[in-house]
């Protein structure tokens, strides 16, 4: 059952599907920066074991809170004074620190503007990010995550940019993943003789700042529009927000919007010729799929794709057998989708992840094909899709990698136990 609206929060379960990246995966995007954060003993346990677990210790201080500090009231100079200590006792200085402040700086009202002027006016050459690590927030206004994929961009100088950049270049802003050279997007601009950049191919402070010469910035992955919005905003560029999509009008209208924005006039024509040749490979690739696949059940989860009911329609259109989709709650981008499941297959299953009762279900599903670590994980199958946040997938490519990947897990056996317990997935794990 999916979490009603206005229903209030209470004991959840966390499975031990953790691939999706977190605060500090994220963070570690940025190149020659580290991450401070500043917050007591019991938070601070889950993110350094984050750094540690992706080799990236050395990119990563702490400065741990006491209950004297709280009671003192001097949680401005415990921050000011232990950030300080971690950055003289290192030997090299980075370019910028992403500072995260947590719930007990709002709980007591911390001046940070004070801490920020403070450690600029101390420390000149670095860039001081504004983090948060707030989970009082997690249900509501934004949430971490995006307001970092926004910090994490403040560092992109202002720059004087002419008509030859937005021609010449494009960023895509607040993805953990670079898109597939074959995506579309990719795809699309190179045959402009378009440069696509990306914060996660980025291997210098260079190339960071480098993402402010683009003229028009993208977000394909939802999280990332409030930054995509508010950077565009600041620096004065285009913004395009063009999500992860498996539904074919969504794709070409996308289409059409980037044409749009990079092109003088659409070419009509061309654009309609490429798009029946890319739908034609999609229904290939799908009815190849199916073929194989047969009639094995199909399960679906929120961690693998941000709109995992578009992909459930489009198996459900296309003849495959999907019974079961977990999620907590639906997104609002797939509303109109969600009541066309509800109206078309009435019989198809929504599961939660996070409800307290989902710890002791059966866990041994038999002649599954599950897409996604969580449904991985509840289900029990050894067939399933690795693979989180929709990664490098985008438009008619991302289906036909999908169909693929469905390909390879029915094929495969994979270890679950094994797997998906590693956090973020795709980064280096030392388990």
């Amino acid at each position: 059952m999916l979490k009603k609206a206005g229903e209030s929060s209470g004991l959840e379960f966390n499975s031990p599907a953790h691939g999706n990246w977190n605060i500090v995966h994220t963070g570690m995007l940025l190149p020659e920066a580290i991450q401070i954060y500043v917050c007591a003993d019991n938070c601070m346990r889950g993110v350094v074991l984050t750094a540690a677990e992706m080799n990236a210790a050395d990119r990563f201080s702490f400065v741990i809170v006491e209950e004297e500090d709280l009671l003192n009231g001097n949680l401005e100079d415990v921050t000011i004074e232990g950030v300080t200590d971690v950055l003289k006792k290192r030997g090299d200085h980075p370019k910028a620190v992403l500072l995260f402040t947590v719930c007990l700086h709002h709980f007591l009202g911390c001046d940070l503007e004070r801490v920020y002027e403070e450690l600029e006016a101390r420390f000149p050459e670095i860039f001081f990010i504004r983090c948060y690590m707030d989970p009082i927030m997690q249900k509501h206004g934004l949430t971490p995550d995006q307001k970092l994929r926004k910090s994490i961009y403040d560092a992109l100088p202002e720059k004087s940019t002419g008509k030859s950049d937005s021609e010449n270049s494009v960023a895509i802003l607040g993805s953990d993943f670079a898109l597939d050279e074959t995506s579309d997007i990719k795809r699309l601009l190179k045959a402009e003789n378009i440069e696509v950049r990306e914060l996660p191919a980025c291997d210098s402070w260079k190339a960071y700042e480098e993402l402010a010469d683009s003229g028009i910035f993208i977000a394909c992955y939802p999280p990332g529009k409030y930054g995509l919005e508010s950077q565009a905003e600041r620096l004065g560029k285009k913004a395009l927000y063009l999500p992860g999509s498996f539904d074919y009008e969504e794709i070409i209208r996308q289409w059409r919007m980037l044409e749009q924005a990079v092109a003088e006039s659409v070419r009509d024509i061309k654009i309609d010729e490429t798009i029946e040749r890319e739908i034609a490979l999609c229904e290939a690739a799908l009815k190849k799929t199916r073929q194989i696949i047969g009639d094995a059940q199909i399960m679906i989860d929120h961690t693998f794709h941000p709109r995992p009911l578009e992909l459930a329609k489009l198996l459900l259109t296309h003849g495959f057998s999907v019974t079961r989709i977990y999620l907590d709650a639906v997104n609002p981008e797939e509303k109109d989708t969600f009541e066309w499941l509800k109206r078309q297959y009435p019989d198809l299953l929504y599961e939660p992840t996070i409800r307290p009762e989902m710890r002791m279900c059966p866990r041994k599903e038999e002649n599954v094909l599950a897409i996604g670590q969580k449904a991985a994980w509840f289900t029990g199958t050894k067939h399933f899709v690795n693979l989180v946040e929709g990664a490098g997938l985008y438009g008619f490519d991302g289906i036909r990698k999908v169909a693929e990947l469905m390909i390879e897990a029915w094929q495969e056996e994979k270890d679950p136990e094994d797997m998906i317990i590693r956090k973020g997935w795709g980064c280096e794990s030392c388990i």
